[in-house]
């Protein structure tokens, strides 16, 4: 994932160091990254313990105590950013707040390594969305193969065959839809305004709008606990620095250098990474659940390889 000179930076110890963001640094690398951050998300999410309003808000609210220092150095190295890429950023900031809630209500239902897949069902929306507002064509093969993911979210829920013991598919496929479609708008417009000279910024501003968003809703639905109680802090405070800072400082700048199919798919490598932390605390999902996993993401790399290379196949 390609960053801009020295205008990201994630949390070193003991001092917050900028990472080399020059040009040449891979997109696709710096992408996979990112997902490995977000994938441990769930995880965290879950061991914290708390309910959806209070880690969706917690965990970007403890992200900005980062963010805001790291962006303020970036506007005094390379001015404000423009009003036009403020106003994206806060609408989708807006919907990342949203999807937070949804996905952490998924987790609550279904598990921490399901609900990360189903929240990947973006990989069907976001494509949809960029031939929509960019009119970015569609592959015939995300044509042919968008069914196949969609059965395999299902599978994956349980909403289709048998559910881990304990989970509510019917709940953890309404979250995690509504969740991924809010996701796939955040990254869009972040796709949308990113590519200049800022990176830092547009993840500030969206996380602030993103906890304005995730306080009022989960305030309204789920209510907050302000005060958890430990070891509830530790693990949020690890899913904002981790799944929250580090994580979207990568992708964020990543995004406006990928294809929108090829993006979609490397942020598929989340669900993979979650399914196998889901594993290690103690989730069980059973075989149709497992199947459906390997269902999505055989459909989502098979649409993402290179048009020769499916030619030759």
């Amino acid at each position: 994932m390609s960053l801009k000179s020295g205008s990201a930076a994630e949390p070193g110890v003991g001092t917050l160091e900028v990472p080399d963001t020059g040009s040449r640094a891979n997109p696709v690398l710096m992408a996979v990254a990112g997902s490995a951050c977000i994938s441990a998300s769930a995880v965290f999410m879950k061991l914290s313990d708390t309910n959806a309003g209070t880690a969706a808000f917690l965990r970007c609210a403890l992200a900005l105590v980062l963010l805001v220092p790291l962006a303020w150095r970036e506007v005094r190295r390379v001015g404000r950013r423009p009003l036009r890429y403020q106003l994206m950023d806060i609408g989708a900031g807006v919907l990342l707040g949203v999807d937070m809630v949804f996905w952490a209500a998924s987790v609550l239902n279904v598990g921490a390594s399901v609900s990360t897949v189903l929240l990947n069902i973006q990989v069907v929306f976001y494509p949809l969305l960029a031939r929509v507002i960019s009119k970015a064509p569609l592959s015939p093969r995300f044509l042919l193969l968008a069914p196949v993911m969609l059965l395999g979210v299902a599978l994956a829920s349980g909403a289709i065959g048998h559910a881990e013991s304990g989970s509510n598919p019917v709940a953890g496929v309404a979250y995690g839809t509504a969740a991924g479609l809010a996701y796939a708008g955040y990254l869009f417009l972040m796709r949308l305004g990113g590519g200049r000279q800022h990176s830092v910024s547009p993840v500030c501003v969206s996380t602030a709008a993103a906890a304005a968003a995730a306080g009022i809703m989960g305030g309204l639905w789920t209510g907050i606990d302000l005060n958890p109680g430990w070891p509830a802090w530790g693990w949020l405070i690890m899913l904002a620095f981790i799944g929250q800072v580090v994580a979207w400082l990568f992708i964020t700048a990543a995004l406006p250098k990928l294809a929108p199919n090829v993006a979609a798919a490397l942020l598929l490598l989340q669900p993979v990474m979650a399914f196998g932390l889901g594993l290690l605390i103690g989730e069980r999902p059973t075989l149709t659940q497992a199947g459906g996993c390997a269902l999505v993401v055989a459909a989502v790399w098979y649409n993402s390889r290179p048009a020769k290379a499916s030619a030759a196949a």
